[in-house]
């Protein structure tokens, strides 16, 4: 077995956006993130600006353009607001690409230190499935709010928090046969392991299926599920978002929560949009998962899917797309010793995504 890669956790989530200004308002808002540093033409840059927002652990980058030939502007134009960087806490940057590139991944940036009065970073950088792409940031001998080359951004604006914590996982949707391929990836080049695999038969509805196959690492701090659609007699989620980001990409960030009912309700409250779950489903809940801590009447108000499994149960709730296009999204989970991702849910969510789909004339 290939020993797994030494990752600490997520580091940051970058996403390349068309208004950074505008929608680190929007991720303040909304999921109640604060305000951490910035980087734009005050500090230097030339061709793109970054708003960085913190919520405990989950440290999130806007990236906007400020030329047309910015290769932000680039990837922007052809996949809309989309995460392009998914950062890994490591120990050893330079090692972590040695490691990696050895064993056949492509570079994105070779190994590089960068220094401020708060200490120095080491970054190096490597190529996932699309254009996605892993840095390693190494951060050991810094104290400063984000990077070198960003200064501390200080706003009045601040709203509260809303609970979240950190990134639970991160999903990948990627084309017709190429999720074997990338799980292999992480398999022989990150050293993960398989946690869990779905096929059609476990993820499907009368119209659409997909498959997935969940590679993490060793300290089950870094999960990745990475889906491929699967013949169906409409077209899937993961055709649709195939069709509007371009080719592959992170589909959704699931962030965790110990409170999702106090966290679903602020963020309903300040208008965040969630996907529709019917009454129904609540009618059958119990006998599927049992006794919960939580009051159904107040899951049910606020429509919060519940799962369970052999170690606990989980409760989840998911975002309708947070931008013009149907692609990325957000989930909110909450565990209660559950390790896995709601299978018991796939039906009644992918039921509520045909119906966002039809009426975007997408199914």
């Amino acid at each position: 077995m290939t020993k797994s890669l030494p990752i600490k956790g997520t580091d940051y989530v970058e996403f390349y956006v068309g208004n950074a200004k505008q929608a680190a308002h929007f991720y303040q808002s909304a999921f109640g993130f604060q305000p951490v540093a910035y980087a734009g033409l005050e500090t230097g840059l030339k061709d793109r600006t970054s708003y960085v927002l913190r919520q405990d652990k989950i440290t999130f980058v806007l990236t906007a353009a400020l030329t047309p030939d910015s290769p932000v502007a680039e990837h922007h134009r052809m996949h809309g607001d989309g995460v392009k960087v998914i950062a890994l806490w490591v120990e050893d940057a330079r090692k972590s690409y040695e490691e990696t590139v050895s064993k056949g991944a492509r570079s994105y940036m070779e190994p590089y230190t960068i220094s401020d009065e708060h200490g120095e970073v080491v970054l190096s950088g490597i190529y996932t499935y699309g254009e996605t792409v892993h840095i390693f940031v190494e951060r050991e001998n810094y104290n400063g709010p984000f990077l070198p080359g960003f200064v501390e951004w200080n706003p009045e604006y601040r709203p509260e928090d809303t609970g979240l914590l950190y990134v639970d996982h991160i999903v990948g949707n990627v084309g017709w046969g190429e999720m074997d391929q990338v799980a292999e990836f992480y398999r022989t080049i990150m050293g993960f392991d398989q946690l869990i695999s779905f096929d059609d038969k476990d993820i499907s509805t009368e119209y659409t299926a997909l498959k997935s196959k969940v590679m993490a690492n060793d300290n089950m701090r870094i999960k990745f599920p990475i889906n491929e659609p699967a013949k169906g007699l409409k077209r899937s989620q993961i055709e649709e978002f195939l069709d509007f980001y371009i080719g592959p990409g992170p589909q959704h960030v699931a962030m965790a929560t110990n409170d999702i009912i106090a966290t679903i309700k602020q963020q309903r409250e300040r208008g965040v949009d969630f996907l529709y779950v019917p009454e129904s489903y609540y009618d059958t809940v119990f006998d599927r998962v049992g006794k919960i801590e939580e009051d159904l009447d107040i899951l049910k108000k606020l429509k919060i899917l519940i799962d369970r499994d052999e170690d606990g149960y989980l409760l989840q709730l998911f975002t309708k797309p947070v931008q013009d296009r149907p692609t990325f999204f957000f989930e909110i989970i909450q565990r209660n010793g559950a390790r896995s991702f709601g299978k018991g849910n796939f039906k009644a969510l992918f039921e509520s995504i045909e119906h966002e789909q039809s009426l975007r004339g997408t199914l």
